[in-house]
C-alpha cells in the first residue's frame, strides 16, 4: 500500500486549485521592532498574542528585512531589489517627489487579481507626491493611514525641511481624504478599531476572501503610548525602553483585537497570517537587536535579520525554521498562494518560498541574497571612518558606498557596513543607555563573516578565505552592472502643505 504522501499544505494549495478556496490573508509589518523585542524571545516583553500567533506557527530565524524603512516596504510591495526601483538611497521624505515606480505591479494588484478584496491600515511610506501614487491608485480597495515615514502618534503631525523652509502638516487620511477626526487618538487604537470593523463587516461566508496589510506604527519614534502601558514595566529604569516596551504590548493589543474579530466573525481558521518587521531595531530609541551586532540603518545583521513568522492556513506550525527567506519573497509566495502566479510584473529578485514556510521539510529556493549597493551613503549618527584599501579585481569601488551580500553562509561588506556599536545584554537595572564602543578610525573596506556559524558577527574571516572575497566581489559587479541610477531627489517646496490645507498630500 502507498503511503500518504500529502501534507496539510499540498492539501491546502489542492483545495484552492481544486475548489477555488483561498485563504484570507493578514500581513502584519511592525516598524522598527528590533530581533530581541518580541516576548517569544525576551521574557521582559510583553506580547502574548503575537507570541500564541507565533507559537501557533512557524518561527523564520533565518529571515532577512532591509535596514531602514522604504527599502523593506518597495520590496516587500515589488519583490524587486531596491537597485531595480532606483530606491537605493535612504527613505523617501515628505517633500521629496519619487515614488515607486508607477510601472510596477506590486503585490496588491496581484492580490486584486486573485479576487481579494485587498485593504491598507497604517502607513504607507512609498511616496505620495501624484494621486497614482497613493495606495488606493496601487491595487487597495481602501486605505486607512499616513503617507510620510514618522509623525505624532495623537496629532498626526509630521515635519519635513526644503531648501531652507520647514514645514509641519497634518498627515491622516480615510482613503485619499485627510480625515481630521483621528486627531488627539493614538493611533495604534484607530488601526485596531478600523481592521475590527472592517472585519466585523466582511462577508465571511462570501466568495470573496480578505487581503488585509496592516503595518502598524509602532514602534517608531516618536516614542509615545498611553501610560498605562508605560507603567507595566516600571522596573525598567531606561525611559527609552520602558515607553518603546509599552509600545510593543499596545500594538500586540491591537493584534489580540484583530485575532478575536476574525475569531468571532470564523475567519480565524482559514486566515493566514504574516508578521514581519521592516527593519532592525532603533537602539538610539529603545530597541533591542540583542545578541546581533548593529541596529537600523546598518548592514549588520542587527539592521536585516528581523523577527518574522507564518501562522494559521496551511502551515504546518509549532516549530522553528532556519530556511533562507527574505522581504521581496512574499510576493511570488503569496501570489502563488492566491493561485494567480506573477505573470506581468517585472523579473523578481523573491523566490516562493510557500514550501520552506509551510512545511517542516520544505526548502528555500533563495541561495543568495543582496542586501543593498548604495553609493551615496554616509553615517547619519557617526563620523565616516577611514577605510583600508582592498584589491580592486571586478571595477567595484570597495572603499566607499554602504554594499553587502549574502551568498550561502557567507556575508561579504564592501565600504562602510554602518555603525558598529553592538546591542547590550539586556537588563531591566540599568538606566545607561550607551552601546558598546568600537572604534571607527580605520577599518577594513572588504569584510567576510560566516553568519551562520557567526551570527553575531564578532570574526571577520577575509584574509583567510581570498577566493570566497573573490567570488563575491563578482557577484556584486555583476548586480552593479544591472543597476538603475539612484533616484534620491532634491526636496520639492511645491510640496508645501499650506497650498493643501495643512495635509500632507499630492501635488504634482
Amino acid at each position: 500500500m502507498h503511503k500518504l504522501t500529502y501534507t496539510i499544505s499540498s492539501l491546502f494549495l489542492l483545495l484552492v486549485s481544486c475548489y477555488g478556496k483561498k485563504p484570507h490573508v493578514v500581513l502584519i509589518v511592525a516598524d522598527d521592532l528590533g530581533y530581541n523585542d518580541v516576548g517569544f524571545r525576551n521574557k521582559d516583553i510583553i506580547s502574548p498574542n503575537i507570541d500564541k500567533l507565533a507559537a501557533r506557527g512557524v518561527i523564520m530565524e533565518n529571515y532577512y528585512v532591509q535596514p531602514i524603512c522604504t527599502p523593506s516596504r518597495s520590496q516587500l510591495m515589488t519583490g524587486r531589489y531596491q537597485i531595480r526601483t532606483g530606491l537605493q538611497h535612504s527613505v523617501i521624505f515628505a517633500p521629496q517627489p519619487t515614488c515607486i515606480p508607477l510601472d510596477e505591479v506590486i503585490l496588491p494588484q496581484k492580490m486584486k487579481e486573485a479576487g481579494y478584496s485587498t485593504h491598507i491600515i497604517g502607513k504607507w511610506h512609498l511616496g505620495f507626491y501624484r494621486k497614482e501614487c497613493l495606495p488606493t491608485h496601487r491595487g487597495f480597495d481602501s486605505f486607512y493611514g499616513y503617507y510620510t515615514g514618522a509623525e505624532d502618534y495623537y496629532e498626526k503631525v509630521q515635519g519635513a525641511n526644503c531648501n531652507g523652509s520647514h514645514y509641519t502638516a497634518y498627515d491622516f487620511h480615510d482613503n485619499d481624504e485627510p480625515d481630521f477626526k483621528a486627531n488627539g487618538t493614538y493611533s495604534t487604537y484607530l488601526y485596531q478599531k478600523r481592521a475590527v470593523d472592517l472585519i466585523s463587516n466582511f462577508p465571511a461566508k462570501g466568495d470573496q476572501p480578505l487581503f488585509l496589510y496592516l503595518p502598524f506604527q509602532s514602534v517608531h519614534f516618536p516614542l509615545e503610548v498611553p501610560q498605562r502601558y508605560v507603567d507595566m514595566y516600571s522596573h525598567i529604569k531606561n525611559d527609552n525602553r520602558r515607553k518603546f516596551s509599552g509600545m510593543v504590548t499596545a500594538m500586540d493589543d491591537a493584534i489580540g483585537e484583530v485575532v478575536a474579530a476574525l475569531a468571532e466573525k470564523e475567519m480565524f481558521e482559514d486566515t493566514l497570517f504574516i508578521f514581519t518587521a521592516d527593519n532592525g531595531g532603533q537602539t538610539l530609541f529603545g530597541g533591542n537587536n540583542w545578541p546581533l551586532r548593529g541596529r537600523k540603518a546598518t548592514l549588520w545583521e542587527g539592521g536585516v535579520r528581523a523577527t518574522g513568522f507564518v501562522s494559521g492556513a496551511g502551515v504546518q506550525g509549532g516549530r522553528v525554521s532556519r530556511e533562507f527567506v527574505h522581504i521581496s519573497d512574499w510576493l511570488p509566495t503569496l501570489a502563488h498562494v492566491a493561485g494567480v502566479g506573477t505573470n506581468g510584473t517585472k523579473p523578481l529578485d523573491g523566490v516562493n518560498a510557500w514550501e520552506a514556510v509551510s512545511k517542516p521539510d520544505g526548502k528555500s529556493q533563495r541561495t543568495e541574497l543582496l542586501h543593498n549597493i548604495d553609493p551615496m551613503f554616509h553615517r547619519p549618527y557617526d563620523a565616516q571612518p577611514k577605510l583600508k584599501p582592498y584589491p580592486n579585481r571586478h571595477g567595484v569601488n570597495t572603499t566607499w558606498g554602504h554594499t553587502a551580500l549574502r551568498w550561502g553562509n557567507w556575508k561579504l561588506f564592501t565600504g562602510d557596513p554602518g555603525d558598529e556599536k553592538r546591542t547590550p545584554v539586556p537588563t531591566t537595572d540599568s538606566d545607561d543607555e550607551d552601546l558598546e564602543s568600537v572604534p571607527v578610525e580605520l577599518q577594513p573596506s572588504v569584510r567576510l563573516y560566516d553568519v551562520v556559524a557567526d551570527p553575531t558577527e564578532s570574526a571577520e574571516v577575509s584574509e583567510f578565505f581570498p577566493h570566497i572575497v573573490d567570488e563575491m566581489l563578482g557577484k556584486i559587479a555583476a548586480y552593479n552592472y544591472t543597476a538603475v541610477p539612484v533616484t534620491w531627489r532634491e526636496g520639492d517646496c511645491n510640496c508645501d502643505p499650506a497650498k493643501n490645507g495643512g495635509v500632507w498630500g499630492p501635488w504634482m
